[in-house]
């Protein structure tokens, strides 16, 4: 679809009305393309006026989107998700075209509650989810086809008030990382440089922020090799997947953790500093193992580079949510700042980072034992140790 913004007008626009509305976005009157009060433009259209803005940037902020007013790909998709509610329609697994949805998170989110492995709750209905719901059906008696209608509805909705609460999904997540033990050998990870091909991201003055993470994914990939890991990169040098592939490739890979590589633009060139964003909802919904991931990474960045804290945060991008193992995004300073740009077009100052990230990681599998003080362990601590669980 084509990005809406404040003063398009047409049926796009009312239709985004339509669903901000029902969400308690906008005024009653403002929902419909014959709204008044300055909502319509020539010829009776609907138009995205500063109400309409207000209102997505809201709806932006709740869904744990990127706030900025705009509807684009990922913000008409959750527009569309949020219009369905458990029991509009009957849920079943689809291969070409997965049903995708708040319905479909809210029956991940009951499956999860009443002890069926979902994996985490995307609200996209998926093998993993069709084999959860077959299962309950089982034991509860049902048809067990993977469908959800009216009788597994009802029988989900009979067993709800006895077993809310609890998010055994994140527990799974933090015993993965406890049994897969401290040592970095052997660990498979997606190293994800944003963008690529003909999409060059952020770009000023010829830096161009797919090449600047392309390049910093190789140090990261040499860096992790040297300590036995596994890296795969999400994309070649001239494709860009969506978040959603990226996402597919690394659950297809059986990946351990995805470290997505981004840097950043603003329109003020004040904008500056790195943070961090792991899986969460923002209404206390979140990775467990993410949020500690984007924790170590953040600190060890702003501790070792000098760049400004800019902090850690929920999100519900695909590559964050997508994934069925931990991921973080690093958005590393502003390409519009020049003091963040002159720092990332210096090779030493990404030798610096691709170090940090991998001392994070370590930190994460190290579960707080035999642990140094943030900013203080090394690349050449983290060879010794790993050399000496080789021998």
């Amino acid at each position: 679809m084509q990005l809406l913004r404040r003063g398009d007008v047409g049926p796009e626009v009312a239709e985004v009305r339509a669903m901000l509305s029902p969400q308690g976005l906008l005024p009653p009157h403002e929902g419909s393309a014959a709204a008044p009060d300055g909502a319509t433009g020539p010829e009776g259209q609907a138009v995205f006026d500063l109400t309409v803005e207000h209102g997505v940037r809201a709806f932006q902020q709740r869904r744990g989107l990127t706030v900025d007013g705009l509807v684009g790909p990922a913000t008409y998709q959750a527009l569309c998700d949020a219009r369905l509610r458990l029991g509009d329609r009957s849920l079943t697994h689809s291969v070409t075209r997965p049903m995708r949805g708040d319905d479909v998170f809210a029956l991940q989110e009951r499956l999860l509650e009443l002890g069926y492995d979902v994996g985490r709750a995307d609200g996209v209905f998926g093998p993993q989810t069709e084999d959860a719901l077959a299962s309950f059906q089982r034991d509860y008696g049902l048809l067990s086809d993977g469908v959800c209608g009216p009788g597994t509805l009802r029988a989900l909705r009979q067993l709800a008030p006895k077993v809310r609460g609890g998010r055994p999904v994140y527990l799974r997540e933090q015993e993965r990382v406890r049994n897969a033990g401290p040592q970095l050998r052997g660990k498979r990870i997606v190293i994800d440089p944003s963008h690529g091909g003909t999409d060059r991201g952020v770009v000023v003055d010829g830096a161009a922020e797919a090449d600047l993470m392309w390049d910093l994914a190789h140090r990261l990939e040499g860096r992790m090799a040297a300590t036995g890991m596994e890296t795969l990169l999400s994309r070649g040098p001239r494709s860009s997947p969506s978040e959603a592939e990226r996402a597919s490739f690394a659950n297809s890979a059986g990946a351990d953790l995805v470290l997505s590589l981004h840097t950043d633009g603003h329109p003020s060139p004040s904008a500056q500093g790195v943070a961090v964003f792991h899986f969460g909802t923002g209404n206390g919904t979140t990775s467990t193992v993410g949020e500690a991931l984007a924790g170590f990474i953040q600190r060890e960045l702003v501790a070792r580079t000098g760049m400004l804290d800019c902090g850690t945060h929920p999100k519900t991008w695909d590559v964050l949510r997508m994934t069925r193992m931990p991921a973080v995004r690093v958005e590393l300073g502003y390409l519009t700042n020049a003091l963040d740009r002159r720092k990332l077009l210096d090779p030493g100052f990404r030798d610096l980072v691709a170090e940090r990230v991998l001392v994070a990681v370590k930190r994460l599998y190290l579960l707080g034992e035999n642990d140094q003080p943030t900013g203080t362990f090394t690349f050449a601590d983290l060879l010794r140790r790993e050399l000496a669980r080789a021998e």
